[in-house]
């Protein structure tokens, strides 16, 4: 972990990133950028940038062993204490280069546990971020040898044994176990909670986008929230879901998610599911995009790589245009309005626009009210899971060969669905 003590000096890094074929020069400096704002999220002042292109990582260094060379002879004039790469390093790379730089090796997804382990409040943030941190350490257990414990010798302990790896392997095995559970009991008491809410029949709306959109901005400026909020990379970890009443009397849950970002790992999607699920179990999503910064296209892609992963795609989205105050031609505003139908352009700091947001979001919201019935066939498995995917199933029973069901559908699935509609309550 990145230290930022008060009392120790604040770490001096050295990013490192590699333009493999296919990838962009403009795609590796946005990379790159965005892998410096990490790194100063986590408390590390960044003295250089270095790229080099190769066609694919080498296995021992992931760069070049002269590029590997040439920056160990360089690290002691910069003072540099950690050299961060921008992608995820194997145990052998990262071992071969902490032998050969005599330095902290990071990786890009180190970096973004660490500042997950950093943000973390709540228990259940911690006990996501540690098993994260432990799926990533288990592979990697001979490169980074600090002791999980000790073996005493002496009276019954004689013999072959197992090795000191085998011992630390097996204690973070067990960890992780005893994490899952207990993120098991997260998942089955988030459930219960849903349930509860779902006696009332009120929508539930996720908040989602990349981090740093003003997802937390918008869910205080609508709910009088008090989630934390800066313009920092992972400001907020932990989900916060308020109520918050439309013009139309219709109330709404709205819910704050984590940010999400390129090259999210998989191990943190994989450990943030327990948080995550609100997004898959949400009604509607509202995706809150930064228009002023200057890859927004590429930021939405990597936002709906997420939500694909999560198997939340095809729910009824609202596209959320955030930070037009902070463009200087509103004429890009109109023009991905008019790209992205139903979407709005606001300012969540300036509350400029967010009337509009409003008016949309009741209007999204309007047949929530409505509950269809429909008789669909058993052998329609994949409408079935569609129903359940991006609706809100009331009830469900079988009669023969058809499957009754009663449910809150989103307008574009309704439309899918009037051939099989039984009766409109």
């Amino acid at each position: 972990m990145i230290e930022t003590s008060p009392h120790k000096k604040q770490e001096r890094a050295l990013l490192i990133g590699l333009e493999k074929e296919g990838v962009s020069k403009w795609d590796l400096r946005d990379s790159m950028e965005e892998l410096r704002e990490l790194a100063n999220s986590a408390g590390a002042e960044v003295v250089d940038t270095v790229t080099q292109k190769l066609q694919k990582p080498t296995a021992p260094y992931y760069i070049g062993k002269g590029k590997a060379e040439w920056i160990k002879d360089s690290l002691q004039d910069r003072q540099v204490t950690s050299v961060i790469f921008n992608d995820e390093l194997s145990p052998a790379q990262g071992r071969n280069l902490e032998n050969l730089l005599a330095r902290k090796v990071l990786d890009r997804t180190q970096l973004i546990l660490d500042i997950f382990a950093q943000r973390a409040r709540s228990r259940e943030g911690r006990l996501q971020i540690e098993l994260a941190q432990l799926q990533y350490l288990l592979p990697r257990l001979t490169r980074m040898w600090h002791h999980l414990s000790r073996q005493t010798g002496g009276i019954g302990m004689r013999g072959p044994g197992e090795t000191q790896l085998e011992v630390d392997r097996r204690r973070v095995q067990e960890r992780i176990a005893r994490l899952e559970r207990e993120l098991e009991a997260v998942r089955k008491r988030r459930s219960v909670q849903r349930q509860g809410r779902r006696r009332y029949q009120w929508p539930v709306a996720a908040v989602v986008g990349y981090t740093n959109a003003g997802k937390s901005t918008l869910l205080n400026l609508l709910t009088g929230a008090d989630v934390v909020a800066a313009d920092r990379l992972f400001a907020t970890l932990d989900p916060t879901t308020r109520s918050f009443v439309l013009p139309n009397k219709q109330r709404v849950l709205l819910t704050d998610t984590v940010g999400f970002l390129r090259k999210l790992p998989h191990t943190l999607i994989e450990s943030f599911k327990a948080t995550l699920e609100e997004v898959s179990e949400a009604d509607l999503l509202i995706h809150i995009v930064d228009l002023s910064h200057p890859r927004v296209d590429e930021q939405m892609k990597a936002v709906d790589s997420v939500i694909k992963e999560l198997d939340a795609f095809g729910k009824q989205t609202l596209i959320v245009f955030n930070k037009i105050d902070n463009l200087g031609n509103r004429e890009l505003a109109e023009t991905y309005v008019r790209r992205f139908p139903d979407s709005v352009a606001i300012s969540a700091r300036t509350g400029e626009g967010v009337n509009k947001l409003v008016q949309t979001l009741e209007s999204a919201l309007s047949s929530w009210r409505l509950r269809s019935r429909f008789r669909i066939p058993s052998n329609e498995s994949a409408l079935l899971a569609e129903i359940h995917r991006v609706g809100h199933v009331l009830e469900l029973k079988y009669e023969g060969d058809d499957a009754l069901i009663v449910a809150h559908v989103p307008p574009e699935l309704g439309q899918k669905l009037d051939c099989y509609a039984a009766q409109t309550l």
